[in-house]
C-alpha cells in the first residue's frame, strides 16, 4: 500500500505521462493523483494573464486535493505559478511549484539566464520566479527571454518534430547572451539534453527538480 498520497494539478496533457512516470519511478511508495484541467490554460491565453477565475478555478482543485487525502500538492504549470504564494497561507498541506527549485538552480549557477517559453503568458511568472528567487538569495542577475512562437499550438496537437524544431531554433538565438537557458514549461523539459548539445549551454527544465523537492519535503515531514 502507498505510503502517501501527492496530487499533482496540470492545465495541459503534453506533461501528464512523463511526469506522472517520473514521480513514480522516484516516488516508489507514493501515489500519484493527477488532476487535469486544460481550459485554464486556455483561458489565461485568451485573457493574457492569469485571471482571478481561473484562479478560483485553481483552488478547487487544490481542495478537491485536500478533501481526497493528498499529503502534498505540486503545482506543475508556470502560467499559473504565482498563484501558488496565496494559496500556502491557507491551505493545510505543502504545495510545490514545480519551476521554483529549477530557477534556484539556474541562479546558483549563473546570473546570465535566457528564459525560453513556448507560450507567452509563461515568461513573465517565470521571470518575476527568478527575481524573487534572486532576492531571496540576495544576488543579482541578468535575464533574456525568449518565445518560440507556434511550439505551443504544434505540441498541444501531437505534432513533437515541429515543437522541437521551433524550440531548438529559438534557442540558438539567444544562446550567445547566457550561461543558462531555462526551459519555462515542463513540456519542454524533452529537449533538455538536445538544447545544451546545440548550443553548448547548461540547459535546466523543471520536472526533476520538482520531483527531487517533492522527495525532499516527503522525507522530511514524514
Amino acid at each position: 500500500m502507498a505510503k502517501h498520497t501527492i496530487a499533482a494539478i496540470y492545465t495541459g496533457a503534453a506533461l501528464v505521462k512523463p511526469l506522472s512516470d517520473l514521480l513514480k519511478e522516484s516516488l516508489e511508495d507514493c501515489k500519484i493523483m493527477n488532476i487535469l484541467d486544460d481550459s485554464m490554460i486556455g483561458d489565461i491565453i485568451e485573457a493574457g494573464t492569469l485571471t482571478k477565475a481561473v484562479k478560483r478555478r485553481l483552488y478547487g482543485y487544490y481542495e478537491i486535493a485536500c478533501a481526497s487525502g493528498a499529503e502534498l500538492i505540486l503545482n506543475t504549470c508556470s502560467s499559473i505559478g504565482d498563484a501558488v504564494y496565496g494559496a500556502r497561507e491557507f491551505f493545510p498541506i505543502p504545495i510545490v511549484r514545480i519551476d521554483e527549485p529549477m530557477a534556484r538552480k539556474a541562479i546558483e549557477l549563473s546570473d546570465s539566464i535566457a528564459v525560453l517559453a513556448t507560450l507567452p503568458t509563461t515568461l513573465d511568472p517565470t521571470l518575476r520566479l527568478l527575481q524573487r528567487c534572486a532576492a531571496e538569495s540576495g544576488k543579482t542577475i541578468r535575464t533574456v527571454s525568449a518565445l518560440a512562437e507556434g511550439a505551443f499550438s504544434a505540441i498541444t496537437s501531437g505534432d513533437g518534430p515541429t515543437h522541437d524544431r521551433l524550440v531548438a531554433e529559438t534557442a540558438k538565438q539567444v544562446s550567445d547572451s547566457c550561461d543558462v537557458i531555462l526551459l519555462a514549461q515542463g513540456s519542454m523539459a524533452r529537449m533538455e539534453e538536445p538544447l545544451a548539445r546545440l548550443t553548448g549551454k547548461t540547459v535546466l527544465s523543471s520536472p526533476r527538480f520538482g520531483v527531487q523537492m517533492v522527495k525532499q519535503m516527503l522525507g522530511e515531514a514524514f
